[in-house]
């Protein structure tokens, strides 16, 4: 009788391990459907101070089109998974706030340190980078402003994909941009534009809120 009920009870064991994956697809999926529908503030309920913007509901980069700089079609979800931060920019120059948030989101990767494999950057305009000038007489570091957009991601932010797309498609996923050009983005892992920033938000706090979501994330 008692290995019975041994038997029963390993069997109970195992039934249990089973269900759990199962069970946490289930809750995630749940989660996410409410989070898109933006009936779910998710990043509020895990206790961030929400020190950027959320994006209500967030975007999905996919469902924009966008191409690389030797004009293929870009899909986000064939990159490998990151948090990324995205900079837009409208029109054929960068002026100082495209400038500047180059630069910012550049000291923030670096200063992630254990987090930095963990985050990418990407510049978006309506103008490919070759033919984007720069509108400034200097880089926030001091250092020679170069003529285009192009040359200054050669040169100062290597590793940063530049991707176009027309105003058209741009202007209705990056709205908070047309209203304050210091703005720039967050999008997750899955390619969901989900957070904004802007001069309004410090250096620090955007930092903190970078290691809030690599913390609770498996990205």
């Amino acid at each position: 009788m008692e290995q019975v009920d041994q038997i029963r009870k390993n069997r109970m064991m195992l039934l249990l391990i089973a269900g759990i994956p199962v069970t946490m697809i289930l809750a995630a999926s749940w989660l996410w459907y409410f989070v898109v529908r933006g009936e779910l503030d998710l990043v509020g309920t895990l206790g961030t101070a929400n020190r950027g913007s959320l994006v209500r509901p967030p975007r999905q980069l996919d469902d924009v089109e966008l191409r690389d700089d030797q004009g293929y079609v870009f899909r986000y979800g064939d990159m490998e998974p990151r948090w990324t931060m995205l900079v837009p920019n409208a029109g054929a120059e960068c002026a100082d706030s495209c400038e500047r948030s180059l630069y910012l989101t550049r000291q923030i990767h670096v200063a992630m340190g254990k987090g930095f494999s963990r985050l990418r950057r990407l510049y978006v305009g309506d103008v490919a980078a070759a033919d984007t000038r720069l509108g400034v007489a200097s880089l926030s570091d001091e250092h020679p402003a170069p003529p285009t957009v192009a040359d200054l991601l050669d040169g100062e932010h290597r590793g940063v994909n530049s991707l176009v797309g027309s105003p058209a498609l741009l202007q209705p996923l990056f709205r908070e941009y047309l209203e304050d050009p210091s703005t720039w983005y967050l999008v997750d892992p899955a390619g969901w534009v989900m957070m904004s920033y802007n001069d309004e938000v410090p250096y620090k706090d955007v930092i903190a809120d970078l290691k809030f979501l690599l913390k609770n994330s498996s990205e």
